[in-house]
C-alpha cells in the first residue's frame, strides 16, 4: 500500500491557505451566537441540525451536500426556524466563509478526516459525528490536527454528555457496584433477510454527485445500495455495526473502566445470513484484553435477542446502563468467609434506577459552551480517537481470523504487517491527507 507523506499536502485538499483561515477567526463571548456551517445533511446530519436549531445561541449560515434533497430539506427546515442558510455542493466552499464559526460534519465516515482537519485549518471549530475516522491512522491526525490549530474539536459520541452515565461512571469507577473486570456491550436485531435501497432505486440521477460523493474511496460504478446510510455495510465507507453501534458502547466501557486501550484484542464473525451485498459482520464477537478488566462485544443482525446492551460486571453488582437510563442489580456472595465459613451473606448493595435523559440537547450544548470558553468537550477529539482504536482493531482481527497485541504508546499491531497496513489507507487521487503514513 503507498504512503501519503507530510510533503503530498495537496491544493484539493484543503484550498484555504492560511492567512484566509485567521482571518477567519472569531474570539466569541459567552452571549454571542455561534455561526454554524453544516456539511452532510442526511438522516443523522438532519437529526444534528434539529438540535442545534434547539440553542437560541446558534446561527445556521451555510449547508452543503452532494444530495439536492437533503440540502434542500436542511435549507427548509432552517427556513422554519427563522434562520436563512446559503446552499452549497462544495464543502470547500462553506470553509471558506468568514461567516461561519464552527463546522458540523455528518457525512459518511470515510470524509470524516478530510472533512475535520480542513475545518480546523481553516480555523474553524468541529464538531463530527462518530466513528471519528475510518482507519486509525486518520484519527491519529485529526487529534494532532486539532492541537496544531488550537481547535476545538467534539466527536458526536452523544452519551458522553448524558448526566445519568457521568453519575453511572462516577459510581462504577468510586467502587460503587465492587471491583468491575468484566464489561459487554452489544447491538443485536433481526434485519433479515437483509436491505434494499431507499433513495435513487432508479439509477443515478443529477441530484447526486456520485464522483463527489466517493471523494478519497476507490472508484467505483454507482450503487444505489453503498450511497445512502447502507453505506455503513462496505468496508470502504464505514465499518458496520462496530464502528456504529461499537463506536458508542465501547466508548462508554472504556470511559467506565478509566482506561485507554488494551493490550490485546480477538474478533470473529463474518457475514454469514444476510445476503443483500453488504461486506460487513452480520454476527460478530470481540474480546478486549485491558489490563485489569475483559471487555467484551456482540454484533448479530439476524436475531434480535436482548437489542442494545452495555452492562459493568462487579463484584458487588452488575450496572447495566442505557440512554433510558442505568439500573443496578446486587450479587449475593454464594462462597465462603474463611474466619465464618458457615456465615449466609445478604445482597452486596441495594438495588437501584435512574431515567436517562436528551443526550443531544446536552452534547450540543457541551460543544457551544467550549467554542465560547476554549475548554475541550466531554467527547474530546482525543477521547474520540481512542474509542475508535477499540472499533478499528476489533474489524481489523475480524476480517483478518487472528488476535492482535496492540502498542497503544506507538499505535502499532506488534510483530504484524498485515494488521498494520490496515492501519493506513490510500486516497483516490486528486485527494490527499497530509500526515498520513
Amino acid at each position: 500500500m503507498s504512503k501519503i507523506t507530510r510533503r503530498e499536502f495537496t491544493r484539493t485538499t484543503v484550498a484555504i491557505a492560511a492567512g484566509t483561515a485567521l482571518g477567519s477567526m472569531r474570539v466569541l463571548g459567552a452571549n454571542d451566537r455561534v455561526n454554524l456551517g453544516v456539511i452532510g445533511c442526511g438522516g443523522r446530519g438532519s437529526q444534528d441540525l434539529a438540535s442545534f436549531l434547539k440553542h437560541p445561541d446558534v446561527n445556521v449560515t451555510a449547508v452543503c451536500d452532494v444530495y439536492d434533497p437533503f440540502r434542500d430539506r436542511a435549507v427548509k427546515t432552517i427556513s422554519a426556524a427563522n434562520q436563512t442558510a446559503a446552499p452549497l455542493k462544495d464543502f470547500r466552499q462553506l470553509l471558506e466563509r468568514k461567516d461561519v464559526d464552527a463546522v458540523l460534519i455528518a457525512t459518511p465516515d470515510h470524509w470524516h478526516a478530510l472533512h475535520m482537519v480542513s475545518a480546523v485549518r481553516a480555523g474553524k471549530d468541529v464538531y463530527v459525528e462518530k466513528p471519528m475516522s475510518l482507519v486509525l491512522h486518520e484519527g491519529r491526525i485529526m487529534v494532532d490536527e486539532a492541537r496544531k490549530h488550537n481547535r476545538v474539536v467534539a466527536v458526536g459520541s452523544q452519551q458522553r454528555s448524558g448526566a445519568h452515565y457521568a453519575e453511572a461512571v462516577k459510581l462504577i469507577q468510586d467502587g460503587g457496584i465492587g471491583s468491575v473486570h468484566h464489561v459487554h456491550a452489544g447491538m443485536t436485531r433481526n434485519a433479515m433477510p437483509g436491505f434494499v435501497a431507499r433513495e435513487l432505486r432508479g439509477g443515478l440521477t443529477p441530484a447526486l454527485d456520485w464522483d463527489m460523493w466517493l471523494g478519497p474511496a476507490p472508484k467505483v460504478p454507482f450503487d444505489p445500495y453503498r450511497a445512502i446510510y447502507y453505506f455503513r455495510w462496505f468496508w470502504d465507507y464505514s465499518g458496520g455495526q462496530m464502528t456504529n453501534w461499537g463506536a458508542h458502547h465501547l466508548d462508554i466501557a472504556r470511559w467506565g473502566l478509566n482506561a485507554e486501550a488494551p493490550t490485546a484484542v480477538a474478533g470473529f464473525g463474518g457475514r454469514y445470513a444476510i445476503k443483500d451485498g453488504g461486506e460487513t459482520p452480520d454476527v460478530q464477537q470481540v474480546i478486549y484484553n485491558f489490563p485489569s478488566a475483559v471487555v467484551t462485544w456482540t454484533t448479530r443482525e439476524m436475531n434480535q435477542g436482548d437489542g442494545v446492551t452495555l452492562s459493568f460486571y462487579g463484584t458487588k453488582g452488575t450496572l447495566d446502563l442505557l440512554r433510558s437510563g442505568y439500573r443496578i442489580r446486587p450479587e449475593t456472595w454464594t462462597g465462603q468467609d474463611p474466619a465464618e465459613p458457615e456465615k449466609k451473606f445478604a445482597p452486596a448493595i441495594e438495588a437501584k434506577e435512574v431515567k436517562g435523559g436528551d443526550l443531544d440537547a446536552q452534547h450540543v450544548r457541551n460543544f457551544l459552551d467550549c467554542v465560547k470558553s476554549r475548554k475541550r468537550p466531554n467527547a474530546d477529539v482525543e477521547e474520540g480517537h481512542r474509542s475508535a482504536v477499540l472499533c478499528h482493531l476489533g474489524n481489523i482481527s475480524t476480517r483478518l481470523g487472528r488476535s492482535l497485541k496492540w502498542d497503544a504508546k506507538q499505535e502499532r499491531v506488534v510483530n504484524d504487517d498485515e494488521a498494520n497496513k490496515m492501519l493506513t489507507k490510500t486516497y483516490r487521487k486528486p485527494w490527499s491527507l497530509d500526515g498520513m503514513s
